[in-house]
């Protein structure tokens, strides 16, 4: 006959269970206290969350034209003021050709004009002696008159005939640009020496006209002396003319001038700069492309100057203000604070962005804000998200709260 069962086993087991359920319920309490529940901010501290943003600025060309040369690529870090792009100067050069031509085609103009009123005022002074003069040295003013004009429709048919072979060399060079068998530049060279061609044709055709004028006052001068009289009037308003003509010429020397520095000043613009230091985020041109002005040919952003862009329950908004305290953590490092300040508020509130989460708040408004970041040069970049906590009342604990 067996005796009792001894109840010792069975106490045993009942200790195990309950030793096991009682580290089980702490095990899983950690666990949840570490990994699910996270520190608590203390109650004058609002965590937020966001990504890490930038000021950035797209820089462009001031003038249009084609590319010539890009000096960045994306990523590349630049100083202000360094050379990024450079245009190429064909168009300005063919400015500052037809600037210069116009210049010196004015500055003819009142050289010619001067020279007339030399002759002018030399007749001028002629007529006036010849009134009181006799019929004899009338006479040798006519024959001087004559060799004059006969000089002067010389000089106008030498004239006309080098305008003839301007004319036709610009033609003939239009044409062959038209066929691509010669460069703009020469069929522009031929241009202009046709339009100077024809000015020098001009003034000896108003030389020319200037001649019979003063043959015919020399042979006036024979028989009347009041159509000499008259004569001398009708040269002293030639005189006249002619310093109008110096004026209007020096006026639009002064235009072409004018033109002509305005091209040069736009050759400083065929380079463009860096406007700030900092990194190309994109570059939006290559080499080649014909861009207009202000075109963006990148896009960089200032490293130097980066914040947390991030959101606020609307309920808590009106806790935070301009110039509080801030902490900022990257992902790479969430254990490490950095030093933040709130700078912008927005005006508005908006709905709960798309990748912003807040466990209480998803449904409700939200307000973004903007933490400006201090010391975090070269670790914190555009893009990266991020959490941050605002400092509303009181002071930073002293151990982080961030996990």
């Amino acid at each position: 006959m067996s005796g009792p069962v001894s109840p010792a086993p069975h106490r045993r087991r009942a200790v195990v269970a309950a030793v096991a359920l009682v580290v089980l319920v702490l095990l899983g309490y950690g666990v949840w206290r570490v990994f699910l529940a996270g520190p608590r901010l203390p109650a004058g501290v609002i965590g937020v969350s966001g990504r890490i943003e930038g000021d950035d600025a797209a820089v462009g060309a001031k003038i249009s034209g084609r590319i010539r040369e890009i000096t960045v690529r994306e990523g590349d870090r630049v100083e202000a003021g360094q050379v990024i792009a450079v245009l190429d100067d064909a168009q300005i050069r063919a400015r500052e050709q037809q600037s210069e031509a116009a210049v010196r085609q004015a500055q003819a103009r009142v050289r010619l004009s001067q020279h007339q009123i030399t002759v002018l005022r030399e007749q001028l002074r002629q007529s006036e002696m010849s009134v009181g003069q006799s019929r004899t040295d009338a006479e040798g003013r006519v024959h001087e008159a004559e060799a004059r004009l006969a000089a002067a429709e010389a000089q106008l048919a030498q004239a006309e005939a080098s305008h003839a072979q301007a004319k036709w060399e610009r033609d003939a060079y239009a044409k062959l640009v038209q066929q691509g068998a010669v460069a703009e530049q020469d069929a522009l060279q031929k241009r202009n020496g046709e339009e100077a061609q024809a000015a020098v044709v001009r003034a000896n055709r108003r030389q020319v006209e200037a001649a019979r004028g003063a043959l015919t006052t020399a042979k006036a001068n024979l028989t009347n002396p009041e159509i000499r009289s008259s004569q001398v009037a009708a040269v002293q308003g030639q005189i006249l003319q002619a310093e109008a003509d110096i004026a209007a010429a020096q006026a639009d020397a002064e235009r072409a001038q004018a033109m002509l520095d305005e091209a040069r000043a736009n050759r400083a613009d065929l380079q463009v700069y860096a406007p700030f230091t900092g990194t190309i985020a994109t570059r939006t041109a290559e080499p080649g492309e014909v861009i207009a002005a202000g075109t963006p040919i990148a896009t960089m952003v200032n490293l130097s100057q980066v914040y947390l862009r991030a959101f606020v329950p609307g309920g808590q908004i009106g806790r935070v203000r301009i110039g509080q305290s801030a902490r900022v953590y990257l992902d790479s490092a969430p254990s490490v604070p950095i030093d933040a300040e709130v700078i912008r508020i927005d005006p508005e509130a908006s709905f709960t962005p798309e990748n912003t989460y807040f466990r209480e708040d998803r449904v409700k408004q939200v307000v973004g804000v903007k933490l400006l970041i201090r010391g975090a040069t070269g670790f914190a970049k555009p893009g990266m998200p991020a959490d941050g906590e605002i400092l509303v009342d009181g002071q930073w604990p002293a151990r982080p709260t961030h996990r």
